[in-house]
């Protein structure tokens, strides 16, 4: 394959549209050529800045046309049907007896109605925080991608945990855990400055054999949900989050290797934060 006719597929890649023979062809080609990986990365990244500045969708009208026409299709009249009622008297209207029948039938559609537009917003909003959950993963994972171009890895190289923690002093404002697993094979290269969710995040750097792992972390803003392992073109992403920060981890090693990797950064993360605790 020529690089033309790679990068006029990359985007029906990225996307999955191709069947899987031409994706196969596509990736058998990216994993050769440099040039090719480079524009896939440049698509990545722009899908990135495009998604982290569009704006949120509202919930569209037609869900809620869909849920009346739904309940309209069970009851196809709501109304009560129009009589002369009888006055109390306290000169307020007493329901006949026919009428008593009706009201409770309505009644119980109107609670079907309201149990219906509740699970249809709160699926909406299930929705929308998967959706956004999986725009950040995009994002992790171009920028990880980002950083395997010559140059862009890290900006402090060390293995000395001492030493690249102290290196983000001053410039967050916070300071990430940080811990080297070389005894488990997962030894710490270094780390750098990064922009995901809107703010300024720790990136941390590790190796597995000739592999990378990105470790991106920030200051969790409000309770969240551990998410499924999601895989973006080759590379794996692990979300979860502490009390205290969000993580989200990504390579292209094998999941069950990142998953134990990301056990072992729970691990660490659980017992420093412990002993901050018990200070």
């Amino acid at each position: 394959m020529s690089h033309p006719d790679v990068e006029t597929r990359i985007d029906a890649y990225l996307d999955g549209e191709l069947a899987p023979p031409d994706a196969a062809e596509v990736e058998a080609h990216l994993a050769e050529c440099g040039r090719c990986r480079r524009f896939q990365a440049d698509r990545l990244a722009l899908r990135a800045a495009l998604e982290g500045v569009m704006p949120r969708r509202e919930p569209a009208d037609a869900l809620r046309v869909r849920v009346r026409n739904a309940i309209a299709a069970e009851l196809p009249m709501l109304e009560l049907p129009a009589r002369e009622r009888p006055l109390s008297l306290a000169g307020v209207a007493a329901p006949t007896a026919a009428a008593r029948p009706a009201r409770q039938a309505t009644w119980r559609w109107l609670a079907l109605a309201a149990s219906v537009a509740v699970v249809a917003v709160g699926s909406w909003r299930l929705g929308a925080a998967r959706a956004g959950s999986l725009v950040l993963a995009d994002q992790v994972v171009a920028s990880h991608v980002r950083s395997l171009m010559p140059g862009h890895l890290s900006d402090v190289v060390s293995s000395d945990q001492h030493t690249v923690k102290p290196w983000f002093d001053g410039k967050l404002d916070f300071s990430p855990p940080v811990h080297d697993f070389a005894g488990r094979g997962y030894p710490l290269l270094g780390g750098r400055l990064d922009y995901m969710d809107g703010r300024p995040v720790a990136a941390l750097v590790y190796g597995r054999r000739r592999h990378v792992v990105s470790v991106f972390v920030w200051p969790a803003r409000e309770p969240e949900r551990d998410a499924a392992p999601v895989t973006r073109n080759g590379y794996h992403v692990l979300h979860w989050a502490t009390p205290e920060f969000s993580y989200w981890v990504t390579s292209d090693i094998g999941l069950a290797e990142l998953k134990d990797f990301g056990g072992m950064l729970r691990l660490a993360d659980s017992a420093t934060s412990g002993a901050r605790a018990e200070r």
